[in-house]
């Protein structure tokens, strides 16, 4: 089937974030969107995160994203009418401090979470491990815990959304790649893909590791690159902890899924900077070594697999919002930097909120694309 002639808006990406974008302007009244994706939906970093969802960040604006994120999420369901689930599980975020300096940061970061009112609080290794039995309180200090923090189903969450989009009118072509994208004057003239050509003035590049790319179509520079990133699989065990545990120093995130396995990932900077998905050994066995330090318990677990997505990472590791300088009509929401899952609502309604030309919800006008050039980057620490 070819793509409609035109369009009042055109996303590019059927990820998690490009699917609540579509849904957002439909619920608004915005007619005529139509959502591509060259593949099928959240087939790329969607499809393949951790689904952890955490309020619990040092820099303010994240606890704002990541807070109005949690608040749809536990009303997703109602909100988006989905009749299956999209599986919110807030069994909480226990993160754990390696050394003093972490620790006094980590009371800090309890402080201003409660200000805004996340219901985070700062715990005793003794106090951590009556949440997590498993943990070894010889190998950190401290330690925060939010119970409003969790996971949900990334693929049903993308799924409830594109149908919450459809149903309003949103048309949704999978299998269509872009393939360029005609620029005028200065303004976003007509979208090229495999199934034809759509006149627009409006596009949404949402395309995740392949927003650099759809950018440069338009003649538009995004420094973003996408790097992989791995997670490993265990056998199903019986239950032994629900929370997400967590390490910044450590490098290392953890959980228990409800059907038994548990799921770890880790970062790595030395991984290939490409859109590979393979696995390596070096992976596993950093990633075990970590995890038998602070779970001593999970030594005997059998590994089952281990898969492969990637981030797309800014030099701030802080997603790019807003318009593209020197260009009319391309709106940017990428480079999120492994942490566009847990915040699609509130990208959905700040970029609605941007082509609307509506005041912010929240103020990320210094997650625009032009504070590399300008080198007021807006670094965040709390990340894996």
């Amino acid at each position: 089937m070819n793509v409609p002639k035109s369009a009042s808006i055109v996303i590019i990406g059927g990820g998690v974030s490009g699917c609540a974008i579509a849904w957002n302007l439909a619920n608004r009244g915005i007619k005529d969107i139509v959502l591509l994706e060259k593949d099928t939906l959240a087939n790329g970093s969607t499809g393949r995160c951790g689904a952890g969802i955490r309020m619990q960040w040092a820099a303010e604006k994240n606890c704002r994203l990541a807070q109005y994120s949690v608040e749809f999420f536990e009303n997703g369901n109602e909100i988006l009418g989905y009749e299956r689930d999209i599986e919110f599980e807030q069994s909480g975020y226990l993160i754990v401090a390696a050394n003093e300096k972490e620790a006094e940061q980590f009371k800090k970061n309890v402080k201003l979470q409660n200000s805004l009112g996340i219901p985070s609080v700062y715990l005793t290794p003794e106090e951590a491990r009556e949440i997590v039995p498993l943990l070894d309180t010889s190998q950190f200090v401290a330690a925060t815990f939010c119970q409003k923090d969790g996971h949900l189903n990334p693929f049903h969450t993308t799924d409830a959304y594109a149908m919450a989009a459809e149903r309003l009118g949103v048309k949704k072509f999978k299998h269509t790649e872009v393939i360029g994208i005609e620029v005028k004057n200065g303004r976003i003239e007509s979208v090229e893909t495999t199934r034809g050509r759509i006149a627009t003035n409006i596009v949404v590049n949402a395309a995740g590791g392949w927003s650099k790319a759809i950018g440069a179509m338009a003649g538009v520079d995004i420094p973003t690159y996408v790097q992989r990133h791995q997670i490993l699989v265990t056998e199903p065990l019986e239950p032994v902890f629900s929370p997400m545990v967590m390490g910044f120093s450590y490098n290392i995130y953890i959980q228990q899924v409800p059907h038994g396995s548990i799921i770890m990932g880790r970062s790595d900077n030395t991984e290939p900077l490409d859109f590979r998905t393979t696995s390596g050994w070096k992976f596993v066995e950093e990633m075990t070594k970590t995890c038998s330090k602070l779970l001593p318990a999970l030594r005997t677990a059998n590994v089952l697999r281990q898969w492969a997505g990637h981030y797309c990472m800014t030099e701030d590791a802080q997603p790019i919002y807003g318009p593209a300088p020197g260009l009319e009509g391309m709106y940017l929401a990428c480079g999120f930097s492994g942490h566009g899952f847990m915040l699609a609502p509130a990208t959905a309604q700040l970029v609605s909120e941007m082509i609307l030309g509506e005041p912010l919800t929240i103020d990320v006008s210094d997650l625009d694309v032009g504070r590399f050039e300008r080198r007021e980057l807006v670094f965040e620490h709390s990340v894996v």
